[in-house]
């Protein structure tokens, strides 16, 4: 066997898995809670979002997340999910990237930079225009029976009793891509919405009916199911 190429390829190799952990390494991670009162009680759930800038050398992409919305089980059939949206005129689905990033801004009082988040910790309110599209399923097995969810008024959707407590977000341990397993490796993106709403991968862009049924602006132009889950 001829050694004389063991080095050489060893190191390309070791600069290639290097430079591939540098490209897919989350900026950071959030959790991000949405805790309802309920008459029976509150209710919570929680989800962590990866955050990714575009460190490709095309640099022809933009800042992603990686993840699922929040789905909280509220009890006696009723729920109520956070999607990976918001509304300025219409849906928009970049501003959940920057969620925890504002979030902190708001809450510190002063600019949090983009690279420094995964060093910050605590947790801080989701608040005002930071808050994501709430929806609710009457059932949860049919996308045509959405209706969206007013932070300031969910007993109009949910019934009396039904009121949002909060939303917060708190950076959690990004780990060392691909090996966040959880623990010291780092949190893992949440996954889990596929098993609460099965028929997001079903034909038909059922997605968009969802949230044509909630009454949400500007379905046409974005990719529905993204409001959902993101890989």
């Amino acid at each position: 066997m001829n050694f004389r190429w063991f080095g050489p390829v060893a190191l390309l190799a070791a600069l290639f898995i290097g430079d591939q952990i540098r490209i897919n390494r989350p900026g950071h991670k959030y959790r991000l809670t949405v805790e309802v009162e309920t008459p029976q009680g509150s209710k919570s759930a929680s989800g962590v979002l990866a955050v990714h800038p575009d460190r490709g050398y095309s640099r022809g992409g933009h800042t992603s997340t990686k993840g699922d919305a929040i789905f909280v089980d509220l009890g006696g059939g009723k729920n109520l999910v956070a999607l990976l949206a918001h509304i300025d005129k219409k849906l928009d689905l970049d501003d959940i990237n920057y969620v925890a990033l504002r979030a902190y801004t708001a809450a510190g009082g002063k600019r949090v930079s983009f690279n420094e988040m995964n060093r910050l910790t605590g947790s801080v309110p989701v608040k005002d225009a930071l808050i994501p599209v709430l929806v609710t399923f009457a059932d949860p097995a049919n996308p045509g029976t959405a209706r969206a969810i007013s932070p300031d008024d969910a007993e109009a959707a949910l019934g009396k009793g039904y009121r949002l407590q909060g939303i917060t977000a708190d950076v959690v341990p990004n780990g060392l891509w691909p090996l966040d397993f959880g623990g010291a490796l780092g949190e893992p993106v949440t996954r889990g919405i596929l098993a609460k709403l099965p028929w997001l991968n079903g034909a038909g862009n059922p997605a968009a009916i969802a949230l044509r049924a909630a009454g949400l602006p500007g379905i046409e132009a974005i990719d529905a199911k993204e409001a959902f889950t993101r890989k």
